[in-house]
């Protein structure tokens, strides 16, 4: 379960991280009350799922899940470029975090 909780929460990450940038400093206030509640979500979440898995371990994972996905999701809506160097290296961010599931 803290597993699921831990993915969910870096899942959360990645909502914050974007609606951050769309706040506009927080003066839009859609984006702003979404970051809001998406960090308060994602920081309970990983705080949960730390109480029965390593902080390395967590925190790795919630940064990489979130970072993943915060670039993904850039990419997509065209807001970032994407290219297959951009790519390959998010791959190797899932497989660490793969990595990490498998060796815990």
């Amino acid at each position: 379960m803290s597993w699921l909780l831990l993915v969910i929460s870096g899942v959360l990450e990645a909502v914050w991280a974007t609606a951050l940038g769309r706040s506009d400093g927080f003066t839009r206030l859609t984006p702003s009350l979404i970051f809001g509640v998406a960090l308060l979500a994602s920081m309970a979440g990983l705080a949960l799922a730390m109480r029965e898995l390593p902080v390395g371990t967590s925190y790795a994972v919630w940064v990489g899940i979130g970072a993943v996905l915060t670039v993904v999701y850039a990419m997509l809506t065209g807001a970032e470029s994407a290219s297959l160097v951009k790519t390959l290296f998010l791959v190797m961010i899932v497989g660490g975090v793969v990595g990490l599931k498998l060796a815990h």
